[in-house]
């Protein structure tokens, strides 16, 4: 059941920052990329899933990671979405577009 909440945000914020899951999986830290992975973090860790099964879930898409690596993105994201409404809203279509899929 986590890996299917997982894949679902996975495609919808891939969707949202028009990205495949092969670039949002890639070892690249342009920007962008970076800060869909933070979100995903942040959407996952926000469904209770812990930072264990995340860093799975992404060696499985053959993204090798920390786990401090995913906290400190987790954080990151938490951080933007408080203090920025657009990533607030940006976070409620998302979660939308991953309920409906």
């Amino acid at each position: 059941m986590k890996k299917e909440i997982f894949d679902k945000y996975s495609k919808a914020v891939a969707k949202q920052f028009n990205l495949t899951l092969d670039e949002m999986f890639s070892k690249t830290k342009r920007q962008d990329i970076v800060e869909a992975r933070q979100i995903l973090y942040y959407l996952c860790k926000e469904r209770s899933i812990q930072f264990s099964y995340i860093q799975r879930f992404l060696e499985e898409s053959d993204y090798k990671i920390r786990h401090s690596t995913i906290m400190h993105g987790y954080n990151q994201a938490k951080k933007l979405i408080e203090n920025d409404p657009d990533y607030k809203a940006f976070i409620d279509k998302t979660t939308n577009d991953a309920d409906t899929d």
